[in-house]
């Protein structure tokens, strides 16, 4: 789960991390009135979306008055942000932070990751931040440090005091450091998070360290024992057809083909939809229904699958072992009455319960597709929606 700037600063802040003075404003008039409550002669105004590249998509700007904060505002709010990082329907505005100017001498990136290989976190940083780090990599590589954290002991301050000597900071900027360091391991281990990243992290004029962007994301399978993170969630930022396949209890990521894949297992989920490709189609999603699927969990997913409009066949794909082919075969005669489904459904079953989870499909009466292998379904598939578009 992500959350937004603001967010991921209050928390921050929270441990210890300096971060500018800012206020969240929902409407114009609020922007104008934070950037007169917070004083001085310059703000900068920022979208609030879940996206990095908001700076070169016109989601951030330097404002000289509250009148120039209030009217900028105005071309935000209800606007769909489109950036490098969001698909082309972009993401809406509905908040924005203000936050007094800062005089930025030098820009660092900071991030906190799990590194999957060495299963430990893993501190990235460079002495040139304000770029997204994949442009980093490319452009600079030799700039960026890593630092593995072991779990047994967690982050002592020599490694930290190692880092900053390695990012080229002197005097006091290298206890600064050590405290944003041990800030945002605290929280990245305290609050389940999966990242935690600050760019820029800058010097400012008086040679002190300040995060001036922040980003962090969290374990949601963790939500349930972080209750003060769970709120945190802002719906209006995510795909509605992967939030509501997570109130099911489904794991689901939206795609844009036009083949919508029902499957139990990861990965046989990656295996139907390169199937899928091979024969020729595009895969709309990737679901995953799980194991124990009872029949209202299968109705379930074919209501998220059909959520995208540009869905034109669904292929069920299921080698059952943890699940039953009687209930999944129960569950998709349900969804096809219930939901009233007018686009062809392609079944293909393998393991418990094979024999019973046919019969049912058989003696439904429903004019469902079925398929002995996975090859043989998806080349059913994607014949379906040739014919649908022809």
């Amino acid at each position: 789960m992500d959350i937004h700037e603001y967010q991921a600063k209050e928390i921050l802040a929270g441990f210890g991390v300096p971060v500018p003075r800012g206020g969240l404003a929902y409407s114009p008039e609020q922007a104008g009135y934070r950037a007169r409550e917070l004083g001085g002669s310059a703000w900068v105004v920022k979208a609030q979306i879940h996206s990095g590249g908001r700076g070169e998509a016109g989601g951030v700007k330097l404002c000289r008055s509250p009148e120039e904060v209030q009217d900028y505002a105005q071309t935000l709010f209800g606007r769909q942000l489109v950036t490098k990082q969001t698909d082309a329907n972009g993401k809406g505005v509905y908040r924005l932070w203000v936050e007094a100017a800062s005089e930025i001498r030098q820009e660092l990136y900071l991030g906190f990751v799990l590194d999957r290989k060495s299963e430990r976190i893993m501190i990235v940083a460079s002495a040139h931040g304000g770029m997204e780090i994949e442009d980093l990599a490319e452009s600079d590589a030799d700039s960026l440090r890593r630092m593995v954290i072991d779990p047994a002991v967690g982050l002592v301050p020599f490694q930290a005091r190692e880092l900053a000597f390695s990012l080229g900071l002197r005097g006091g900027q290298i206890a600064q450091m050590v405290n944003v360091l041990t800030a945002c391991h605290r929280a990245y281990r305290e609050l389940d998070a999966t990242m935690v990243e600050i760019n820029p992290l800058i010097i400012n004029g008086s040679g002190d360290l300040v995060a001036l962007d922040a980003k962090m994301s969290f374990d949601t399978n963790a939500l349930y024992r972080r209750p003060e993170v769970a709120e945190l969630r802002d719906r209006s930022q995510e795909d509605p057809r992967e939030s509501m396949a997570g109130d099911y209890g489904l794991a689901y990521v939206g795609l844009d083909g036009d083949i919508g894949c029902i499957i139990n297992g990861a990965g046989l989920a990656m295996a139907t939809m390169d199937m899928i490709k091979l024969a020729g189609g595009e895969p709309a999603n990737f679901l995953d229904i799980g194991g124990g699927a009872s029949p209202e969990r299968v109705v379930r997913a074919f209501r998220t699958v059909l959520t995208d409009r540009n869905v034109q066949v669904i292929l069920v794909n299921i080698f059952a072992g943890i699940n039953r082919c009687d209930w999944v075969a129960e569950g998709v005669v349900k969804a096809y009455r219930e939901v009233g489904m007018t686009i062809p459904v392609v079944v293909r079953l393998a393991g418990t319960n094979v024999e019973e989870g046919q019969r049912i499909l058989a003696e439904s009466g429903l004019p469902l597709h079925t398929a002995d292998t996975l090859a043989e379904a998806a080349d059913i598939a994607v014949g379906l929606r040739q014919k649908r578009a022809a």
